[in-house]
């Protein structure tokens, strides 16, 4: 594997994005978004994870998206090798919630118009 290798499993209806294969939640938050292209919202969101997280030791960011026929549930976390600060999950979770992001995640990853 390159070092710079991504995993990426996807399908109809989910699109999961991680960086060690399998993909395994240790921490994680949710939150949920409108109907957008799965891969480049979960690109960016990973990108996110990972400048903000990028100093806590053995951190290895997943994105997974699962989809209806409305909305997107995205997963954000990722495995840790250690012990999981206790405020990790609401940092995630602010994350996903922060206006400015969603913002600029939904304009990067809205569909094209038909």
């Amino acid at each position: 594997m390159r070092r710079n290798s991504w995993h990426i499993k996807q399908d109809e209806t989910s699109y999961t994005l991680a960086r060690h294969w399998p993909p395994r939640f240790d921490v994680s938050a949710q939150a949920q978004f409108p109907a957008l292209r799965k891969a480049r919202l979960a690109r960016q969101i990973r990108q996110d994870l990972w400048r903000q997280f990028q100093g806590l030791r053995g951190f290895s960011p997943v994105v997974q998206i699962d989809a209806d026929e409305c909305h997107l549930l995205v997963t954000a976390g990722g495995r840790i090798d250690g012990k999981i600060p206790s405020g990790l999950p609401h940092d995630i979770q602010t994350l996903l919630d922060s206006p400015a992001h969603r913002a600029r995640w939904m304009n990067w990853a809205r569909k094209a118009a038909s």
